[in-house]
């Protein structure tokens, strides 16, 4: 059933997201083992109403929802029966993320302390995926991790991991609304950790996230104003994504003066930190900065954003393909802003139909929209 299952569904977040076949699964599991939807709601934690809805399709199923249905299977029913009806649980999910959640549960039940090196190198590892894959690579994985590490987090340092898995959580969801509301929660984690790097770090991703996409300004500006504030001006790599957002934000929202004034700024930090060439989600060589600042002078309409734009395509690594339709829906931005709005779009969607459509990001598809409304 599993793999048959990946093949047809959609896997998203380490769920199957509003999926009728695997809710109707599950029920015909729950009625086999002899158990009532009460029970199930007992078991996993949820009421039963949200037990029903997962079963007829309406809901996302989490990971540890399945294992859930898994165990009280195998508590119920022989083997041969367990094999038919469900086929393993854990092959619902990438295996190393069912991993995950068995090798961590059991830490936490037994007493273990999570090895925190381990989890930042762990995350370290995801954001290169995050940057080389995409969002949809890695958000089944960091769902496994969140479902573990909501119920191992036992020291400070713990939640600093927590902070930056939700930002990077948030930034893989559908919308914006979403991802605020991953983002806050991001927020009261680093607040948890006690850490003022992770705090200025999370406020400053989230500001960065949501003014890149030009969505939700005065949120941006919110966690942008949060990140400065708290960094009292030292710079650091969270204070280099709080003004990135915080230039982004002001353009967006039509003050452009003051935009071109902390951008000046945003250049003076990223100067002094000084980022590295590698490739994560938590870092910004040369090539990515310069994204950032393609997409914030075809905003202010500004012919400097050709040399930004030059700077990408000279330093870029070959693999990184979606940041050329970045850069190219920036030039369609341009052009439209210079007064063919219908060229401009009709750039734009000729260089998003280009890259494949499991490369595309939500910030394609909302530059594609910025398009429009000029």
């Amino acid at each position: 059933m599993g793999p048959e299952i990946l093949r047809r569904g959609h896997l998203l977040g380490g769920v199957m997201a509003g999926n009728p076949e695997l809710g109707e699964q599950l029920r015909a599991t729950r009625n086999e083992a002899a158990l009532t939807q009460a029970d199930m709601a007992k078991r996993t934690g949820y009421s039963v109403t949200h037990v029903t809805n997962m079963e007829c399709g309406r809901r996302s199923i989490p990971d540890d929802v399945l294992l859930a249905y898994e165990e009280a299977h195998r508590e119920r029913t022989d083997m041969r029966r367990r094999t038919v009806a469900l086929g393993g649980a854990a092959m619902l999910i990438a295996p190393e993320a069912a991993s995950r959640i068995l090798t961590r549960g059991f830490d936490a039940l037994l007493g273990s302390t999570p090895d925190n090196d381990d989890w930042n190198e762990h995350l370290y590892r995801l954001g290169e995926d995050y940057m080389t894959s995409g969002a949809s690579v890695v958000q089944s994985t960091l769902a496994a991790d969140l479902s573990v590490l909501q119920h191992a987090v036992d020291a400070p340092e713990m939640w600093a991991v927590v902070a930056k898995e939700l930002v990077v959580f948030g930034k893989t969801t559908k919308g914006p609304a979403d991802a605020i509301r991953w983002y806050r929660k991001a927020a009261v984690a680093a607040k948890r950790s006690g850490d003022r790097d992770t705090q200025i770090w999370v406020a400053g991703r989230a500001a960065l996230a949501l003014g890149y996409e030009g969505a939700a300004t005065p949120t941006a500006l919110t966690f942008a104003r949060q990140a400065i504030e708290l960094s009292n001006g030292a710079p650091s790599a969270g204070l280099l994504n709080a003004l990135m957002g915080y230039t982004h934000a002001l353009a967006t929202s039509g003050h452009h003066r003051e935009a071109r004034e902390a951008w000046d700024e945003t250049q003076r930090v990223y100067d002094a930190v000084s980022p590295t060439d590698e490739i994560t989600d938590f870092n910004y060589p040369w090539w990515r900065f310069a994204v950032v600042g393609s997409l914030l002078h075809a905003r202010l309409g500004d012919p400097k954003a050709e040399q930004w734009q030059g700077e990408i395509a000279a330093h870029r690594p070959a693999n990184m393909v979606r940041f050329e339709t970045h850069a190219e829906l920036h030039k369609a931005l341009m052009i439209a802003k210079g007064g063919d709005k219908e060229g401009g779009l009709t750039y734009g969607k000729t260089a998003l139909e280009a890259l494949p459509e499991d490369k595309r990001s939500q910030s394609l598809y909302l530059m594609l929209d910025e398009i429009r409304g000029v």
